[in-house]
C-alpha cells in the first residue's frame, strides 16, 4: 500500500481536531452547531515524509435569520430622529420557497429620482416648445 498525506481539521482555536483523515477526503462541516459569526478552519497537512503545512480559511456563520436595516450604516455620524426600515427573515423549511417575508422592502436610489427629475424636465421642455407656433 503506498503512503498517502494526512490532514488534520481544526475549528477556530480548539485543541483537539475535528478528524484526522487520509487525503483524498470528503467532509461536510455541519454549520448548524455552530454560532453565527466569525469562524476560521485549520487545515494542518502532513506529508508521508512528516514535514507539515497549515492552511486557514476564515468564513461567517450565519444560520439565524437574516437582518437588514436601512438607514443606518456602520460608524455613520448621526442626530435627532432617526427612520429606520428593519427586517429580519430566515430560511424557513429549505424544501419549500417562501416569498412572503423573504425579500426586504428598499427605498428607490437618489439616481433613480435625479433621472425622473431629468426626464420629467426634458419632457417639459420639449411639450412647451412644440407647442410654440414659429412665425
Amino acid at each position: 500500500m503506498s503512503e498517502k498525506s494526512k490532514v488534520r481539521l481544526f475549528l477556530d482555536d480548539d485543541t483537539a481536531p475535528l478528524g484526522d483523515f487520509y487525503t483524498p477526503i470528503h467532509f461536510e462541516l455541519d454549520t448548524r452547531q455552530l454560532v453565527d459569526g466569525e469562524h476560521v478552519l485549520r487545515i494542518v497537512g502532513q506529508d508521508p515524509s512528516g514535514k507539515e503545512g497549515i492552511r486557514t480559511i476564515p468564513f461567517t456563520v450565519r444560520n439565524g435569520p437574516a437582518i437588514s436595516i436601512e438607514g443606518l450604516k456602520a460608524h455613520d455620524v448621526v442626530d435627532g430622529v432617526l427612520p429606520l426600515m428593519i427586517n429580519a427573515y430566515g430560511k424557513g423549511d429549505q424544501h419549500k420557497f417562501l416569498i412572503e417575508g423573504s425579500e426586504t422592502p428598499r427605498s428607490a436610489p437618489a439616481w433613480i429620482w435625479a433621472a425622473i427629475v431629468l426626464f420629467a424636465g426634458w419632457a417639459a421642455y420639449y411639450f412647451i416648445t412644440s407647442l410654440q407656433v414659429t412665425l
